[in-house]
């Protein structure tokens, strides 16, 4: 049990991780970042940019948008082995593990907000704010459609 709680921790902990990786080159000569090469935002990084894995593969538009389904899939098919597993452990271990998430998210954002200017603070601000709400929104409304699909049986 104590290994499966490491490891869903790890698993957890690892998006921050990947967010917190300084851009530019790595220690030997790599893009750094994400898999693909970078935060998959377009410019030099991800797959249709420069130093990506799929780069020198001169792919079709029809074969990116097949890969990124793929990978696509892979996150999803691992959320959902990490989330079966969670549901597994006690209610306690599971509310400690979603506080120390919380915390170590509040802590990496304000170690990112320390890093900003006044003005990109603001900002920042504002975004973090917007992706709440969004986030609100979205519990919202799956909880409304699980509602909705337990008066249709």
């Amino acid at each position: 049990m104590r290994k499966t709680l490491i490891a869903l921790m790890l698993a957890a902990a690892l998006p921050t991780v990947a967010m917190a990786m300084p851009e530019g080159p790595g220690p030997m000569g790599e893009p750094s970042g994400h898999m693909m090469g970078g935060p998959g935002h377009g410019g030099e990084h991800g797959p249709r940019g420069k130093g990506g894995p799929f780069s020198q593969l001169d792919l079709s538009k029809e074969q990116r948008e097949q890969i990124r389904k793929l990978m696509g899939d892979q996150w999803h098919a691992r959320k959902d082995l990490v989330k079966k597993y969670l549901d597994k452990l006690p209610a306690a271990d599971q509310k400690a593990m979603q506080d120390e998430i919380a915390a170590g998210k509040q802590k990496t954002q304000a170690d990112i907000r320390a890093v900003l200017k006044p003005d990109q603070q603001k900002q920042y601000d504002e975004i973090v704010k917007k992706q709440t709400e969004r986030r609100a929104e979205w519990k919202e409304f799956q909880a409304w459609k699980a509602q909705q699909a337990q008066k249709a049986q």
